[in-house]
């Protein structure tokens, strides 16, 4: 099963007839088996897995027609949901709580014939940049037990960094796809905003959230967008954009036009290592016939308190929804009134990360201060687009770091929630401009963990960015940073 490096290599060896949907699934089985230390996965559908997986096997033997994920192996990030399954963003506020509906993204996966093998680790409420503020746990790097595998989506980078899946979805409000891939050495990717239905996914900040895949190759991400990119009648921000064909756009490789912003790579924050790095990769891009420009972008130390002061009101106002009534955690302390029953369900059902966040959000939005955070921080947002749209109006895609440092120690910035935010200087500006954006594994440090490049081109332009993507990961050696 290993030499399979690509969805494309897996499907000639079965439609060959040298392997089977079945032995795939068991191979992914046993390797979650072996790896649970990891602590990747929260729930494995084994036998829903083997069964969808035999059924699809009957169906090809029988030469009947199946869809252009079958067989494939997907992990789910516990914030999507999945009907008849758990889905509890990592929280004890959702303990227990089975799923009445799919997501819109996990329903177009099925109707590919893809199988759904698990449910994966997560920062709660997909509010971190490690994967330690999950209520089971933290996730663990595969490549060094020690470190962080990024957040808010590490079990989701570790299930393919470690090869339990052939590729996961995540979801990235400010750079949960990206930062973990980056700190794993995978590919990760955020769409547009609205290019895939956010119908199904759990609420963090619902202007900024968006379903994102991760995996080895950029073939099998633009396998994946395919399927679940599109229109959605459920959800009234999915985007009525055609969608191309982008596994037919990675042949278009060519020379691009290319820019970096001079502020994010001598910003002071910025690994010294990794700084050289760029530079260099920027003189081979050049070498290789690309034009790559600097160019200037004054507001990179805005976007991160912008970013924190509309994402925390907006997760004030989503989260609560969730009140110990309903369904989730409900506090067992007896002769409450409504108000303690409230304060006490929630009290013990979020983590420290979450009511940090939802106290923040509930601050800017309150009378006298509104205007002062949360409109000023709409300003700044409003700047970032402009800014970024005449950048991108000459240039075919920006290229920046994904995280300013390589993976860090579990515990290492747990007690300083400032540092933690600052750590998402380079990849919450994406999202704030609602634009697409990937990162690929470029090299690794002397510290001996990967870190990658972070490539953003204009909106509902994803056929371009995976086709500069695929372009750079030619020109770099990608065995350096993948783990077997």
């Amino acid at each position: 099963m290993s030499e399979y490096s690509s969805i494309s290599s897996f499907h000639e060896a079965l439609y060959a007839g040298s392997t089977t949907c079945s032995e795939v699934v068991r191979h992914f089985l046993e390797r979650i088996a072996q790896t649970k230390h990891l602590n990747a996965f929260l729930e494995v559908y084994e036998e829903e897995a083997l069964q969808q997986a035999q059924a699809l096997d009957a169906r090809i033997r029988n030469g009947e027609p199946v869809g252009p994920l079958a067989g494939v192996v997907i992990g789910n990030k516990d914030v999507i949901c999945y009907k008849g399954h758990k889905v509890g963003a990592a929280s004890r506020i959702l303990e227990g709580f089975t799923s009445l509906y799919s997501a819109t993204a996990i329903e177009r996966l099925l109707a590919a014939d893809a199988i759904i093998i698990g449910s994966l680790n997560c920062d709660e409420f997909a509010m971190g940049s490690t994967n330690e503020n999950s209520a089971h746990g933290p996730v663990l790097n595969a490549l060094d037990n020690s470190r962080v595998p990024g957040g808010s989506s590490g079990g989701s980078a570790v299930a393919v960094q470690a090869g339990l899946c052939h590729v996961s979805l995540g979801s990235d409000t400010g750079g949960s796809v990206r930062q973990p891939a980056d700190f794993c050495g995978i590919v990760g990717m955020k769409p547009t905003y609205g290019r895939i239905s956010r119908y199904g996914l759990i609420a963090y900040a619902s202007s900024f959230d968006q379903i994102g895949i991760f995996g080895r190759n950029i073939a099998d991400v633009a396998a994946v967008l395919q399927v679940v990119a599109g229109p959605d009648g459920y959800d009234s921000t999915a985007a009525l954009h055609e969608v191309p064909d982008y596994q037919s756009a990675l042949s278009h490789n060519k020379t691009f036009k290319l820019a970096y912003l001079k502020d994010a790579l001598h910003h002071e924050g910025l690994d010294a290592e990794m700084r050289a790095a760029y530079t260099g990769f920027f003189e081979e891009l050049e070498t290789a016939g690309n034009t790559v420009t600097a160019t200037d972008f004054a507001y990179l130390d805005y976007i991160v308190p912008a970013y924190y002061v509309l994402t925390t009101a907006e997760a004030s106002s989503n989260l609560s929804r969730f009140d110990g009534v309903k369904y989730g955690h409900r506090t067992a302390q007896k002769d409450l009134d409504l108000v303690d029953f409230y304060k006490k369900s929630r009290s013990e059902g979020f983590g420290k990360e979450v009511k940090r966040r939802i106290l923040l959000g509930t601050f800017v939005l309150s009378a006298g201060y509104y205007d002062a955070y949360y409109t000023k921080a709409q300003q700044v947002r409003r700047l970032v687009v402009d800014k970024l749209s005449e950048i991108l109006s000459t240039y075919d895609a920006i290229l920046m770091p994904t995280v300013p440092s390589t993976a860090f120690k579990i515990g290492e910035k747990t007690e300083d929630p400032i540092a933690m935010y600052l750590a998402d200087i380079y990849t919450v500006l994406a999202n704030l401009a609602g634009v697409p954006a990937i990162s690929v594994p470029l090299r690794r440090h002397s510290n001996g963990m990967p870190f990658g490049v972070q490539i953003i081109t204009k909106q509902f332009d994803e056929a371009s960015l995976l086709n500069i993507a695929d372009h750079v990961m030619q020109m770099i050696s990608v065995k350096q940073v993948t783990i077997v």
